[in-house]
């Protein structure tokens, strides 16, 4: 009986071996390629695996985004007119229609996308060495998701400028609007239904992407007007909205209705406890950066947030960021003197906040998008956060 267990036990050792390396195999990642090869596999997988029915199907696009900073960049733009191109050549019986409340009202099937930088071998501090490419097909008559298509690309070829919209937003936060629409992209298998939140927001998200639009081609009044339409509307209550309010009526000049604006950016991050402002720093200083353009708005920044904060009884943890690059200890204790100077600037105009207020540093421990190139790119891996905190 002994010999018969131990022989039992062998092969019951050997199948769990055979298992572990099968599941090992399963786990290795995928090799990157090039980014139009990875945009081409996944476009592939989406509009083949979708179920034929033999009928034309209605298509709109709602932008892709990065889904580690919910921005449209270079490359999400180009991405998107690379699927008009795939589609119109290749997948005929889908027919794309402009993404505006016409077209939604008749039920289409929705593409969303997002386009993420990770790092391949999974390692969570690793370096960013890889895009994750994932698409989704929504389908708003069946309220389900119809198909699916992910890919890996290589970093090398891409650029992730973001475009000029999020490029010249003062701050970052990633709302319950952003959140849907990632989770509908990402967080979601063959057959799920749609989350209802992203459904309800569909329309205003529209409004807002032509608000983009008209304030990336420098129509300015024409952008506010769509910002303010879509704020009235279900779902409309988005950050997007109070960016493009506040980015519009700087353009215009509209100082009282700028200065306004920001406000009500400000009071959103304190209501969420969170409040991450694009303070943009020289490289490997304390001092801001020489564009009087881009730095000419941080006096009336800071003096809003120190405003707002008082008027709240809110205390603060100010919190600096570095991109990932340099030695960590020296990014470390630069984060911190970053964060201590634009303390001292927020003391400086309320000096009965320095018992309401700490300065700390999180070097590239917390970056969003992780690549280290240190330009536009990665503006927000060099931010400065405002936490609210327990007095």
């Amino acid at each position: 009986m002994t010999g018969l267990f131990r022989f039992k036990g062998l092969l019951i050792g050997l199948a769990l071996l055979a298992g572990g390396t099968s599941a090992l195999a399963q786990t290795t990642p995928p090799t990157p390629v090039p980014f139009p090869d990875a945009l081409r596999k996944a476009a592939d997988d989406l509009f083949g695996k979708a179920a034929a029915s033999g009928q034309q199907v209605e298509l709109v696009i709602d932008p892709l985004i990065d889904a580690a900073s919910g921005a449209q960049s270079t490359a999400t733009r180009s991405m998107q007119q690379s699927l008009m191109e795939i589609v119109r050549s290749a997948y005929p019986r889908f027919t794309v229609l402009p993404f505006d409340s016409e077209a939604l009202a008749r039920k289409p099937v929705v593409l969303v996308g997002t386009f993420t930088a990770i790092n391949n071998q999974g390692v969570p501090d690793g370096p960013r060495d890889a895009y994750r490419i994932c698409l989704t097909l929504a389908d708003l008559k069946s309220n389900s998701v119809v198909s699916k298509g992910v890919s890996r690309a290589r970093v090398d070829g891409v650029d992730a400028t973001p475009t000029p919209y999020y490029r010249d937003a003062p701050l970052w936060s990633k709302d319950q609007a952003t959140e849907a629409y990632i989770k509908t992209c990402q967080g979601t298998k063959l057959g799920d239904p749609i989350d209802p939140s992203y459904v309800e927001k569909l329309t205003a998200n529209a409004l807002i992407n032509d608000g983009i639009l008209a304030y990336e081609t420098q129509h300015f009044r024409e952008a506010l007007a769509f910002y303010r339409t879509a704020r009235k509307l279900p779902g409309g209550e988005q950050h997007r909205v109070r960016i493009g309010t506040y980015l519009a009526a700087t353009r215009l000049a509209r100082r009282d209705d700028m200065v306004d604006a920001f406000g009500d950016l400000v009071d959103y991050g304190l209501g969420a406890d969170q409040l991450m402002v694009k303070l943009l720093f020289k490289p490997g200083t304390t001092q801001f950066i020489d564009n009087s353009q881009v730095t000419e708005p941080y006096p009336m920044w800071l003096s809003q947030i120190a405003t707002r904060a008082r008027q709240k009884g809110a205390c603060l943890e100010i919190v600096g960021h570095t991109s990932h690059t340099g030695l960590p200890q020296v990014n470390e204790r630069l984060s911190v003197l970053r964060a201590q100077f634009v303390m001292d600037l927020l003391l400086t105009g309320a000096p009965d906040n320095r018992g309401r207020m700490i300065a700390t540093g999180r070097g590239f421990k917390e970056n969003l998008v992780g690549t280290g190139k240190d330009d536009a790119s990665d503006a927000l891996d060099r931010r400065v956060e405002f936490k609210v905190i327990g007095c």
